[in-house]
C-alpha cells in the first residue's frame, strides 16, 4: 500500500511540474482552459467533502470530527492567507505583467504549503480507506496543472529566471511528496493518528474548494465557468459510481 500511495503521489507531482514546463517551452495555454479545470477541481472537491470525507471523518473519529476538520480548515488559512498573503491561482500567467520580488516569494510559499497538504490529504484518505484516497487524488489532479503554470508565470514576470520558474514548479512537485510521505511518519506513531489526519485532510480539502478555487472561479468573466462547477459535481458523481463497485461499495 505503501508504494502504491507513493506512486499516486508521484503522479500528482508530476503534473505539477508538467503545469511549469508548459510555459517554459512557450507553448499557449489560454487562461480560459485553467479556469475549466479549476471549476470542474472545485465542484469535484466540495462534493467529495460533503458527500464523502465530513461522513468518513465521523466514522473514523467519532464527535472530535468537527475539532479535526476545523482545525485543517484553520491551518491552511493561517499558513496561505495569514503568513504570505492571499493567493491566486493563475492569476500572473501573462509574463508582460510584472511581479514583484515580493510577490513572487508570497505566491510561491502559498502554494508550496498547498501543495504539501494536497499530498498529504491524499495520503492520508488512501491510508484510512483507498477508495476516498482515490477519489481526493482525483480532486486534487485536476488542479495540478494550473498550480504548474501559476508558479513558472509568476517566476518568469518577476523575472527570476527560466531555471530558477523550473525549479519552482519542482519544489511545488516536492512539496506534495512531503506531504504524502509525512502521512507515513505519523501512522507510525500511533494507529488513531491516521482517523485524526483523515478528518484534518477533510478540512483542509474543504478549504481548497471553498477559499482556494471558487473565488478564483467567480472573478471570472466568463459566465460558463461557474456552471462548471455543477460539472464537477456531476463528474465526482460519475467517479464514484464507476469506482464504488470496484471497492465494494
Amino acid at each position: 500500500m505503501t508504494l502504491t500511495i507513493i506512486l499516486f503521489g508521484l503522479v500528482a507531482a508530476a503534473a505539477e511540474i508538467v503545469g511549469g514546463s508548459l510555459v517554459l517551452m512557450r507553448k499557449k495555454w489560454p487562461r480560459s482552459i485553467q479556469e475549466y479545470l479549476l471549476s470542474l477541481g472545485a465542484g469535484f472537491i466540495l462534493a467529495l467533502v460533503f458527500l464523502e470525507l465530513v461522513p468518513e471523518s465521523f466514522h473514523a473519529v467519532g464527535g472530535e470530527a468537527p475539532l479535526f476538520m476545523l482545525l485543517g480548515y484553520a491551518v491552511l488559512h493561517f499558513f496561505e492567507h495569514t503568513i504570505v498573503g492571499h493567493l491566486h491561482f493563475g492569476e500572473e500567467t501573462h509574463t508582460d505583467v510584472m511581479v514583484s520580488g515580493v510577490a513572487s516569494f508570497s505566491t510561491f510559499a502559498g502554494l508550496f504549503i498547498h501543495a504539501f497538504f494536497d499530498g498529504f490529504a491524499i495520503s492520508a484518505g488512501m491510508e484510512f480507506n483507498f477508495y476516498l484516497g482515490l477519489l481526493i487524488f482525483f480532486a486534487v489532479l485536476l488542479h495540478k496543472i494550473p498550480e504548474g503554470l501559476t508558479i513558472a508565470s509568476v517566476m518568469i514576470a518577476a523575472e527570476r529566471g527560466r531555471q530558477t520558474a523550473f525549479l519552482a514548479s519542482l519544489a511545488i512537485g516536492v512539496a506534495t511528496m512531503l506531504g504524502i510521505l509525512s502521512v507515513f511518519v505519523l501512522s507510525a506513531v500511533n494507529g488513531r493518528v491516521v482517523g485524526i489526519a483523515f478528518a484534518f485532510s477533510a478540512g483542509a480539502s474543504t478549504y481548497v474548494g471553498a477559499s482556494d478555487l471558487i473565488p478564483e472561479i467567480n472573478h471570472s468573466r466568463n459566465r460558463v465557468i461557474p456552471l462548471l462547477v455543477f460539472g464537477g459535481m456531476l463528474l465526482f458523481w460519475a467517479g464514484t459510481a464507476l469506482l464504488a463497485p470496484l471497492a465494494g461499495h
